[in-house]
């Protein structure tokens, strides 16, 4: 008779110790991985509308117009900074600018210069905390009555968005072009935009700072005399 061989029982429970305990390290190591990816995924998530938001404002300052002379401002003017109310949205704005950064489209009649303004409105989620940040463009700037706004929500979770305009010496909270008695009524050097999110006070605020370079030489009306 041929000889017999198979595993002892010490040999098959040592066999079964082993592959558990590559088990339990293959289960370790695709969990930790899972949780890396959805944290990961969590914290791009969060980013994208910060990305977002910032990328808009930063495109909108840098594309700005000059204001226009005289007192008709119809295509172009009116950059306003600090709490000013705007034709068409109910809450007070953070800032009003008219940039060239409207799309061209054969199917809409509008040019690409547009009204964009900034303001934070109450968020439709009641257990959200803090507001939501809106980017409003009005596309019609020839209209006798109040022109359409679309509303765009762009942040959520917003505490405090604040603009300061610098002047070429300090930093000012407020600007109007279209104050009679301001003193300069052209568009600021630079413009610095300050966002503080809400539920984390440890995090410094969202800040970046734009120069602007369009600039006009002067906010008279200029005009030309012709001789014989």
């Amino acid at each position: 008779m041929n000889n017999l061989h198979a595993f002892t029982l010490i040999e098959m429970i040592l066999a079964i110790g082993v592959a558990a305990i590559v088990l339990i390290t293959i289960n370790t190591v695709l969990f930790a991985a899972l949780r890396l990816h959805q944290a990961t995924a969590d914290m791009v998530d969060a980013a994208s509308p910060i990305d977002q938001a910032v990328t808009f404002l930063r495109r909108d300052l840098q594309c700005v117009v000059t204001p226009t002379n005289g007192t008709t401002k119809v295509l172009s003017g009116d950059f306003r900074v600090g709490g000013v109310s705007s034709a068409g949205v109910a809450e007070p704005v953070a800032i009003e600018m008219f940039t060239a950064t409207g799309a061209l489209s054969d199917s809409a009649p509008w040019g690409e210069i547009q009204r964009v303004t900034y303001e934070l409105k109450d968020s439709t989620d009641r257990s959200a905390a803090g507001k939501d940040l809106y980017r409003s463009v009005a596309r019609n700037l020839l209209t006798i009555t109040t022109p359409e706004v679309d509303d765009q929500l762009m942040l959520s979770g917003v505490a405090s968005i604040k603009f300061s305009c610098f002047d070429g010496t300090q930093w000012q909270d407020t600007w109007d072009t279209t104050s009679p008695t301001a003193v300069d009524t052209n568009l600021p050097v630079a413009v610095r935009v300050d966002i503080q999110m809400s539920g984390n006070n440890n995090a410094g605020p969202i800040e970046m700072v734009v120069p602007i370079d369009a600039q006009v030489r002067t906010n008279m009306v200029l005009t030309a005399t012709t001789g014989n």
